[in-house]
């Protein structure tokens, strides 16, 4: 007799915790708890593809043109995320250093070049704005990559926030998060760095971390009249980046596919997303050879972005007077 599709998904679906489930795939983090800032880097295993999306209207990026579907880049070797805003993006040089040093990049006929698009947060409100990843330290990073990696105040995440659309006095402690799923032999995995203005959403629709005060979250009606302060907004520079990956074999144009719908995820989890003064930004990376229909893979991807983002903030803790939820 033919299973339901409950019975199908009992045993077909199971949940996972990190990116790093995806085969080859490893993670590292460089993380200065005193200057409250750090970088993450994604190292990839050979052929994987990537395309991006740029949602929020600030962002802060190297390298993703080469992103677009049309474009004819077919490769990626690393994704670096960052804090430090502009001054960040430099440390991507240390990625490129790590990976030619092993002989890794597209070759040309006079030099191996790296492939190492790369995303920004500002941190720069939280611990020292005159301190910011610098390629040395994109280069430790690379050197700690494995398969676990810590979440929450760590890498990029060390000095990011959420929650900070009533002012930066009641915005709680944002971060790193990573998740992961498969459904048969299709593995899909997330990591997000969440520095939202917005507040962050539980799959039940409340608020897990967000504007507080006095203990309680400040909720929807005191949102809605805050999103009228476009100055509180921009004082309060914010951004949630997210990377998805894969063992499906995904053409370029089916990665952009999937890095759209990560928005999704985003638009689940945080609230609200994508405004004027966010540099979201998604990548979807294509790292294997299973075959899947794009939108078991697209989906998948939007979910473990939320998933990812909720895991940011719960593995946060609190520091320089912004609470987490971890402590």
């Amino acid at each position: 007799m033919p299973e339901s599709p409950r019975e199908f998904f009992s045993h077909t679906l199971r949940s996972m915790n990190m990116i790093t489930e995806i085969p080859g795939l490893t993670v590292g983090h460089y993380t200065d708890i005193d200057g409250m800032t750090g970088c993450t880097v994604i190292l990839f295993p050979p052929h994987a593809t990537a395309s991006c999306e740029v949602r929020g209207s600030s962002p802060g990026s190297r390298e993703l043109a080469l992103l677009a579907p049309e474009k004819q880049m077919q490769e990626i070797h690393a994704i670096l995320l960052t804090g430090g805003s502009a001054y960040g993006l430099g440390a991507a040089n240390g990625v490129m250093q790590f990976l030619a040093e092993r002989k890794i990049g597209y070759p040309t006929p006079y030099a191996i070049i790296p492939i190492v698009p790369s995303a920004v947060i500002f941190d720069l409100n939280l611990g020292r704005a005159d301190i910011f990843p610098t390629p040395e330290n994109a280069y430790q990073a690379c050197a700690s990559a494995g398969a676990a990696f810590a979440e929450g105040n760590a890498g990029a995440g060390t000095g990011a926030t959420v929650g900070k659309w009533s002012g930066f006095t009641g915005a709680m402690k944002g971060g790193v998060g990573s998740a992961s799923m498969c459904v048969g032999d299709v593995i899909v995995g997330a990591l997000a760095v969440v520095n939202a203005v917005g507040d962050v959403i539980a799959s039940d629709g409340s608020i897990l971390a967000g504007a507080q005060q006095n203990g309680r979250f400040l909720g929807e009606e005191a949102r809605m009249r805050s999103l009228d302060n476009e100055r509180l907004l921009l004082r309060n520079s914010n951004t949630t980046l997210a990377v998805a990956a894969t063992n499906v074999r995904l053409s370029k144009v089916d990665s952009y596919r999937a890095a759209q719908r990560m928005h999704d995820g985003m638009a689940r989890a945080v609230k609200p997303c994508h405004t004027t003064f966010d540099g979201d930004v998604s990548f979807a990376v294509s790292a294997g050879s299973v075959s899947a229909p794009i939108d078991l893979v697209a989906e998948m991807c939007a979910e473990m972005t939320a998933e990812a983002i909720r895991s940011a903030v719960r593995h946060a803790s609190s520091i320089a007077g912004v609470k987490g939820l971890a402590s």
